[in-house]
């Protein structure tokens, strides 16, 4: 559970001092003559408290491996380029730059894949891919950098190569012993975190419910500063007051304690509050009603007062300039590529009926703002809907002949590429819907009440519904219900990562698509090939 600060109101901040120092000075009083009862208990227990706290943990954790990862490049960076020092001082000074700036390079990359993220670190396979991944984008990076300068790849490529698959394989294989030393503290019980909660009411009950169903959270007892109405709280015993668990603290490890207690009983909390500080643990407050429905989410201090950030944009920062850099560069990459598709796709679509070469069509962009859309045409053009109020299946009589092998092959939306590079759409996001589509005979925005917070993120040429088989038409209200889940997800969880994972799954899909209509054509020419040979002899 993200630890949680709320707004301290004025009558939180001039609660009655006097009862604040009462209690200090009791609480210092019991303290000091509880510490020649509780000698032998420390003496017995105290190496539990030292543990180190689960964030900690994972924290340090991922400075260590980032650290090992720099280190293992750099020195073996050293080690591919040492045999080149006599050969050209120029290449070899320029090579030091490079081998230099390569670790820098690979731990921004991999960190902006989630490379370091504790699920990576603790799922081998996982981590080893984004590392492959990693070294690739660096090694283009670096190449891109050696052409730009003038330098010869040819030559460099006597160190360059050994440096880099070396690298990857000591980074993997230090990922490997990493994955180990997770699977022993785990199996320890090592990387849990020891809490305990205070309140034994509704707060209480459902955060020890969901606690409960955190496999890192170990809850060391419940207590509560007013005599409890029960001995057990969700199963649970009640093990005391505010002053046995301060007591308990010292003894059991605890790492954290949950304050869960109702938001208006401020002088409440703040006495608790002040009485647990002088306990090296960290104190969390569970917020009631509807924050305990909020999910994960940050702070922010603005003047002198704490606001919760119940919802952030989901690009901001760094993240959208990384997006906005991977889109331009897929974009370009894409239409370089295909340019010569793109000349014998319009050639095709004009020699099979006549009409523009591009179906433009108004659709809703980032923030509801409407973008024209660039599409190959598929449909004749005298039967156009350019709204889509109608729907489009397989058997359309409106599709032209070169229309649905665009449609089955995913290429008549290659053009798209060019709204991605004018800045209106993203390579990778929730699709574009025409603004008159409609699913089960209501517009989509009637028949999914949140449907228009997918338009919080540029819309994308492909997304993470479409590879998870949510494309085509809506002729139901539960398939665009399905749609909208899948894009609201990607918005939320939206990473570097998560965008080469959807590119390549969309590359694959289109590969399948593009082989079974291959195979359908020539099954269909195969019956007129064999009626021409089996006629009469002349």
């Amino acid at each position: 559970m993200p630890g949680i600060c709320l707004p301290h109101t004025g009558a939180a901040r001039v609660w009655d001092e006097a009862t604040a120092m009462g209690i200090r000075t009791s609480h210092r009083q019991a303290a000091q003559s509880g510490l020649a009862d509780t000698g032998e208990k420390w003496a017995r227990r105290g190496a539990d408290s030292t543990a180190v706290p689960l964030s900690d943990t994972r924290t340090v954790l991922r400075g260590i491996t980032q650290f090992m990862d720099a280190a293992l490049v750099l020195v073996i960076g050293w080690g591919a380029l040492l045999p080149e020092a006599s050969h050209s001082s120029q290449e070899w000074r320029f090579g030091v730059v490079v081998v230099a700036l390569g670790p820098v390079l690979l731990a921004r990359i991999l960190d902006a894949l989630g490379g370091y993220e504790f699920g990576a670190l603790e799922r081998w396979t996982t981590g080893v891919a984004r590392c492959t991944v990693a070294f690739c984008l660096t090694l283009l990076v670096l190449c891109g950098i050696l052409w730009i300068t003038g330098s010869h790849i040819a030559t460099s490529k006597s160190w360059l190569e050994p440096w880099l698959l070396g690298s990857l394989a000591a980074v993997c294989t230090m990922r490997f012993g990493i994955y180990a030393l997770i699977m022993r503290w785990q199996s320890r019980g090592t990387l849990s975190q020891r809490v305990v909660v205070i309140g034994t009411g509704p707060v209480a009950r459902r955060l020890l419910s969901a606690l409960s169903l955190e496999p890192s959270i170990r809850i060391e007892g419940v207590y509560d500063d007013r005599p409890a109405a029960s001995d057990s709280c969700e199963g649970l015993k009640v093990r005391g007051s505010v002053d046995q668990l301060i007591d308990d603290c010292r003894h059991i490890g605890a790492q954290a304690v949950y304050i869960a207690i109702p938001m208006q009983e401020e002088d409440r909390i703040a006495a608790i509050v002040d009485r647990l500080s002088i306990v090296p643990v960290d104190i969390r407050l569970c917020p009631d009603g509807y924050g305990l429905g909020l999910g994960q989410f940050g702070v922010s201090y603005v003047g002198g007062v704490t606001l919760l950030n119940v919802r952030e944009l989901p690009l901001g920062g760094w993240r959208l300039i990384a997006k906005e850099i991977e889109d331009r560069i897929l974009a370009a990459c894409v239409l370089a590529v295909t340019a010569p598709l793109f000349a014998l796709i319009a050639i095709a679509i004009k020699l099979d009926s006549p009409g523009p070469i591009f179906f433009r069509q108004l659709r809703h962009g980032y923030n509801n703002k409407l973008i024209r859309v660039f599409k190959f045409r598929t449909l004749y053009d005298h039967v156009s809907d350019p709204n889509a109020e109608k729907l489009s299946d397989e058997r359309d009589p409106r599709i032209t002949h070169v229309g649905a092998i665009l449609r089955r092959t995913m290429l008549d939306e290659l053009p798209q590429f060019i709204n991605v590079l004018r800045g209106e759409m993203s390579v990778v996001g929730p699709r574009p819907h025409a603004m008159a589509a409609k699913a089960g005979g209501l517009l989509y925005r009637d028949a999914v009440p949140e449907y228009d917070a997918r338009h919080r993120m540029k819309p994308g040429v492909t997304g993470w519904a479409q590879v998870n088989g949510w494309r085509g038409d809506t002729k139901t209200v539960e398939q665009i219900r399905q749609r909208v889940a899948f894009d609201l997800h990607y918005i939320e969880h939206w990473s570097i990562w998560m965008d080469l994972k959807i590119v390549l799954m969309t590359v694959m899909m289109a590969f399948g698509a593009l082989y079974s209509t291959m195979m359908e054509i020539r099954r269909h020419a195969m019956p007129v090939a064999d009626a021409g040979r089996s006629g009469p002899a002349a």
